[in-house]
This record gives C-alpha cells, sequence and structure tokens, in this order.
C-alpha cells in the first residue's frame, strides 16, 4: 500500500544448507509479499558458523543488510570486511574498539530510509554493555534518520527479549529476536505500535538438531564429550517475519509468521 514499507527477515542462516534454503524459498516469498527490504541473520553462514567475505558477498545477491550476533567473530578473516560493507552488521553493544558497524541506513529506490540495528543479549552470553542502555542511544541517534527502525536483537533468554520488546515500544518498528533458532509462536504487535516475535527461527537443515547434525548433537548430550558439529544436510526450512510499517510513523501495520519446509 501507499505509504508503507514491507520487510522480510529472515532467521539464523546455517551453513550452505541455510544458503541453498535462501536460493529455494526466497523468490517465492518475494513474489507473495513485494517486500521493499529484505534481510537476513547470516553469523552461521559459513560452516554453521562465522561468516565469510564470499559468502556475504553471495548473500547479499538475495538480501539487502545482514545481521549477525555472537558468532560474527568466529572467521577472522571477516574481521577487515565488517570495515569495508556497511551492509553487514555486528552487535552495537560490543566494545568500541570492534571493527565493523552496527546499523544500517536502507535508502530504497523510491526516497524513503529505514534503518537495522543489531543488539546482542547478555543473560547467558557475553558480559557486553547493556543493550537496554544501547538501544536508547541508537534509537535516538537512527530517529534523527528515519522513523523505520528494526531491530535484530540477538538473544539466549527469552525473557530478556520480550523486556527488550516492552522497553522499546513505540520507538522502534520491529525487534525481531535471533539467536536460538527456534521458531516462537508469539509474533504480535505490541500497544504502542512495535512488531515483536521472540525469536524468528532458522534457515537451513529441517531433520536436525538446531541446524546442526542430529547424531553429533545426540553424542554431546549422551557423552558430555565436545563435539565437531556440522551443518545438518537433510531437508531444507526457512523461518521468516513479514512486518508491513507505516513510512510516517514508523509504526508496524501486520506482522506474519513463516515456516517454509522442504522435507
Amino acid at each position: 500500500m501507499p505509504g508503507e514499507l514491507g520487510i522480510l527477515f529472515i532467521g539464523d542462516v546455517v551453513g550452505r544448507p541455510g544458503r541453498r534454503a535462501v536460493e529455494r524459498f526466497l523468490p517465492g516469498l518475494v513474489k507473495k509479499y513485494a517486500p521493499g527490504l529484505v534481510i537476513a541473520n547470516g553469523e552461521n553462514a559459513a560452516g554453521g558458523i562465522g561468516i565469510t567475505e564470499e559468502i556475504a558477498k553471495d548473500l547479499f545477491l538475495h538480501v539487502d543488510v545482514l545481521t549477525s550476533g555472537n558468532h560474527i567473530w568466529d572467521k577472522k578473516e571477516i574481521l577487515p570486511y565488517l570495515d569495508r560493507e556497511p551492509r553487514l552488521i555486528r552487535p552495537a553493544n560490543y566494545p568500541a574498539v570492534n571493527p565493523g558497524h552496527f546499523s544500517y541506513v536502507f535508502q530504497h529506490q523510491d526516497g524513503f530510509k529505514a534503518a537495522v540495528l543489531n543488539l546482542q543479549g547478555r543473560v547467558f552470553m557475553e558480559p557486553l554493555d547493556y543493550p537496554f542502555r544501547k538501544a536508547d542511544e541508537e534509537i535516538e541517534r537512527l530517529t534523527k534518520t528515519t522513523p523505520v527502525i528494526i531491530v535484530d536483537f540477538h538473544a539466549e533468554a527469552s525473557s530478556e527479549k520480550q523486556a527488550l520488546g516492552w522497553y522499546v515500544d513505540g520507538r522502534v518498528s520491529a525487534v525481531i529476536g535471533t539467536h536460538t533458532h527456534v521458531q516462537t509462536a508469539d509474533e504480535r504487535i505490541l500497544p504502542k505500535g512495535t512488531a515483536y516475535i521472540t525469536d524468528v527461527g532458522m534457515t537451513g537443515g529441517y531433520n536436525a538438531v538446531i541446524g546442526i547434525e542430529k547424531e553429533q548433537a545426540l553424542q554431546r548430550f549422551l557423552t558430555g564429550r565436545p563435539q565437531h558439529f556440522e551443518p545438518a544436510k537433510d531437508g531444507l526450512m526457512l523461518g521468516c517475519l513479514y512486518v508491513e510499517i507505516n513510512l510516517k510513523t514508523g509504526l508496524a501495520r501486520s506482522v506474519k509468521r513463516e515456516l517454509l519446509v522442504e522435507a
């Protein structure tokens, strides 16, 4: 509709199967929704952990912006690329000495702008700067450019994700949870107009344990010993969220969750 922006957010892309799932399912989603902006979390796109420049460039053939999380640092060769490529963003609440950009302002050919902000949780994760405090800082800064702000909150605890959603309700367009790889069924528009989901899910192998070969995951639980993990190759799935946003107010008008599976 005129005056509205549709954004499609794709959950954590896990290894080569995740990249195949993007190629397999995204064209149909684009045909169905005609989004003005496509975002994906790519921090697990290289072998299930981290991302490389080559893989990021390949994903940019399909998506506009890549977010990340705690695994963004796992492929050391990505560090110089983080400074060169503003469309690949890392969590804002890591220490400022780290390379890379933590937000990106997308400019559509029709002239409107939309900001994408990456934050990371602290509960059961690294003791970073408080995401709530960092959210305040970045929302104030980004609002001067555009009212449309999409937040990828990469966090372990559902409670922390929900708390951030309530905290920024009405100040951002959407808070989309990533990291746990299991899609939650709690998508909604909060009372002040922010679209929310605790976790958008993952994109990769379907017959798996959070995208990992199930036999390897089982051995980890059965033996208690560290295991070598590989992305699952059996079946494909893509978890995503589609949000329609009013370009003038920056608030969400509708939200729809999708989980596409090819078993």
